[in-house]
């Protein structure tokens, strides 16, 4: 028995997790079986090795080589041990995000040598590879207004007395966040190399309209894969 891997790609902001959860709600309603995992992360070893990229107070001073070879380490072991039983089981496979982001992040992002990414991501994932993905694509400055809204408030105005007895939350930082806009430009015409380079694999998908309105384009480039998939 043979599951479906479906991907969701795009940049900060471009609203992936929120289609990931509508489409996985969708899929379970229609009485499939349905595992929902992000990039990096996904097991045990996947989170912790997200929190050395992502929000550790000591990744400062990471060098773009680093991150992108843990950025595959994280992903080796999701492949062996998450996603490759479930696709054995016959499951619906969701990920946030897959080695597309890496060719977009860390080859046109950080300038790094495209090509031995491919090779790299190759020994990384090996012949597991996605049936579909959808990229979702928003304009650099929709995706600095997304993230700049999504942001927790550093400071609150206590509202009551019990409030003013409470410690204020940080916000979780995210090191990926923190690039400057050529970055995210970069990383725009990385994702557009890829989403032209692969039509048959990747649906490009405009982003900047309803959440509605894209789930329901999202839905019918899906639908066409499920035909002969058990539930």
């Amino acid at each position: 028995m043979k599951g479906l891997f479906l991907t969701f790609e795009g940049t900060e902001g471009s609203g992936k997790s929120t289609q990931v959860t509508i489409l996985a709600e969708k899929l379970k309603t229609l009485g499939y079986i349905v595992r929902t995992i992000r990039e990096p992360g996904g097991t045990p070893i996947g989170e912790e090795i997200r929190h050395t990229l992502k929000h550790s107070n000591a990744n400062h001073g990471m060098m773009s080589e680093t991150e992108l070879l843990l950025m595959n380490a994280s992903r080796a072991q999701l492949v062996r041990e998450i996603i490759r039983p479930a696709l054995a089981a016959g499951e619906i496979v969701i990920s946030d995000r897959f080695y597309d982001s890496t060719v977009a992040y860390q080859g046109y992002g950080r300038g790094l040598d495209r090509e031995f990414i491919r090779e790299l991501v190759s020994f990384a994932v090996g012949d597991t590879r996605p049936d579909l993905t959808l990229l979702l694509l928003v304009p650099v400055a929709v995706s600095e207004a997304r993230r700049l809204a999504r942001q927790p408030m550093l400071f609150k105005i206590p509202a009551t007395p019990e409030e003013k007895t409470l410690p204020t939350p940080l916000p979780l930082r995210d090191r990926m966040e923190e690039a400057d806009r050529s970055f995210f430009e970069r990383v725009e015409e990385g994702y557009k190399a890829i989403g032209s380079s692969e039509p048959k694999r990747i649906k490009v998908i405009e982003a900047t309209s309803s959440v509605e309105s894209i789930s329901q384009t999202v839905w019918a480039a899906v639908m066409p894969k499920l035909a002969g998939l058990e539930k």
